[in-house]
């Protein structure tokens, strides 16, 4: 079937998995139109760019077994990319290209370098090594002000046709104005779209089959002929540089770049946690846990005032319920979904089915 060539083979095998990717794609593919305002139109940028991250970071740990702390370093370098190069240069569709193509080629060459090099280590101490990379990485941009910016990053602007103030259309189209800001937005959907199909055709092919023996069993696949140096650091270089594309659309939705937007190590984590929540092993995890993690991240703080408000009468209620505990909350959230999805979201609703 169509589909089935489309989606590289790896069909949802659930229905309620099935109905949950086709709403996320109608609800990010209609969100400006289907949920108005600029905190909601951010937000659903921002799970696009997520989408992209997580998957390409599901592939080292989820399909390779490679534990890697470093993945926001090269989330970082493709956002910093776009940065400088739009900052040097006049806002161009021709700078933003030199930019995404230059942080390709570093992302290359560091990641050729961090997996020959530390690959053939034991697993936990090429963690350590990613982390103390990322680490120097995050100082060294904060360090070089003249290139990055330093702790307050650069602002930059974009061709005029990406930017807020350009309306193709003067009169609103269901209360939606139809300007650069919005073509922006479905040019990163198109974009994510088009990696996440890309690295499933990536994860069903031959090549990722041998990932996965390699993550099962490392000697078995040594022993039966595949170079497994080789296929980890190949992996690593795929993953690099689909973490660098994130990068970009990030920095393309934002305008503006610094090393706590897109080095920081609580980035890291939240990809961590995603990946567990969606279920690791699976791009259509990175999907269903990006969209929960961000929503929650983005609305619990709300839904809490909320329920503090109307719980005034009893104040100890309204103060386990107040806006300022919603990292508490968030992470019994994050402790309930591993309890009752150990293999995340979607392995849970993988599972078959008992007779």
């Amino acid at each position: 079937m169509k589909l089935e060539r489309i989606l590289s083979g790896d069909l949802p095998r659930s229905r309620v998995l099935a109905v949950l990717l086709v709403l996320t794609l109608l609800g990010l593919a209609a969100a400006p139109f289907v949920f108005p305002g600029v905190k909601a139109l951010n937000v659903a940028a921002k799970i696009l760019v997520f989408v992209v991250l997580v998957a390409s970071f599901d592939l080292l740990l989820g399909y390779t077994g490679i534990v890697s702390f470093a993945h926001t370093m090269f989330f970082g370098i493709g956002a910093y990319g776009v940065a400088i190069a739009c900052t040097r240069m006049e806002p161009s569709l021709a700078a933003i290209a030199l930019g995404v193509g230059l942080a390709l080629g570093v992302s290359l060459l560091l990641a050729l370098a961090i997996g020959l090099f530390s690959l053939r280590v034991r697993a936990i101490f090429f963690a350590m090594i990613t982390l103390a990379v990322a680490a120097a990485f995050q100082t060294l941009a904060s360090q070089l002000s003249d290139f990055t910016g330093g702790e307050d990053g650069l602002s930059f602007r974009l061709p005029a046709w990406l930017m807020p103030a350009t309306r193709f259309v003067e009169e609103p189209v269901l209360g939606v104005s139809i300007d650069g800001r919005l073509l922006t937005y479905y040019l990163l959907f198109l974009a994510a779209l088009v990696l996440v199909l890309a690295l499933l055709r990536i994860v069903n092919s031959p090549f990722g089959r041998v990932l996965q023996a390699i993550r099962e069993n490392e000697f078995r696949a040594e022993a039966i002929g595949y170079r497994v140096v080789v296929f980890r650091t190949l992996s690593s270089v795929l993953s690099a540089l689909f973490a660098t594309l994130a990068g970009a659309m990030l920095a393309l939705w934002l305008r503006y770049n610094g090393p706590d937007t897109s080095l920081s190590f609580e980035i890291m984590m939240d990809v961590l946690l995603i990946v567990v929540i969606g279920g690791m092993g699976t791009v259509y995890g990175a999907v269903i846990g990006s969209v929960l993690f961000v929503v929650a991240q983005s609305y619990l703080q709300d839904l809490l005032r909320l329920s503090s408000d109307a719980t005034a009468a009893w104040p100890w209620a309204s103060a386990l319920l107040s806006p300022d505990r919603w990292l508490l909350w968030l992470g019994l959230l994050f402790v309930l979904s591993v309890y009752h999805f150990p293999t995340g979201i979607v392995g849970r609703l993988r599972l078959p089915r008992k007779p």
